[in-house]
């Protein structure tokens, strides 16, 4: 995830400090039920995609944003799948963040998945039964956006 300038600007005055930050993962389907994932130019892993706010950005803006600046999608978002405090990361530069990921279910509705900045390897659509490797973070998401149920909060039990 490439650093937007406002933090770029923060961290010249904390250094290194922990940075509490806004977060925003899309697990978008195709009308086929398919799932666009892109593997990540940091990690060389499989994910959803996701990044940071602009300031004042709604989650879903940021959705529609980060899903058409990585792959060239367009989506639209269709709902909240998970609220989520992550663990805290440190980056191999030593910058601290943890984020607070709000994610959401979105559906195509234009578009050609290609890789559309330097934030991914690849992109590319995958049925739900030929997933890659991913990392228990993308799965959870992938698993909560396929059910239909409601929204919910994690650390707050459900109804």
């Amino acid at each position: 995830m490439a650093t937007p300038d406002f933090i770029r600007d923060l961290r010249t005055g904390i250094g290194h400090q922990l940075l509490w930050l806004p977060g925003v993962s899309a697990v978008v389907f195709d009308d086929r039920g398919r799932v666009l994932l892109g593997r990540r130019a940091d990690s060389g892993m499989w994910s959803i995609i996701g990044g940071i706010p602009e300031p004042g950005e709604q989650p879903a803006e940021t959705a529609v944003r980060e899903v058409f600046e990585e792959t060239a999608v367009h989506v639209v978002p269709e709902r909240v799948i998970l609220v989520e405090a992550l663990q805290r990361v440190r980056y191999p530069n030593g910058d601290v963040c943890q984020f607070m990921d709000t994610s959401l279910r979105c559906r195509a509705v234009g578009g050609e998945a290609v890789v559309n900045d330097d934030e991914s390897l690849e992109v590319g659509w995958f049925a739900l039964d030929a997933l890659p490797e991913l990392e228990e973070f993308a799965v959870a998401r992938i698993k909560m956006a396929s059910d239909e149920g409601p929204a919910w909060f994690a650390g707050i039990e459900q109804a």
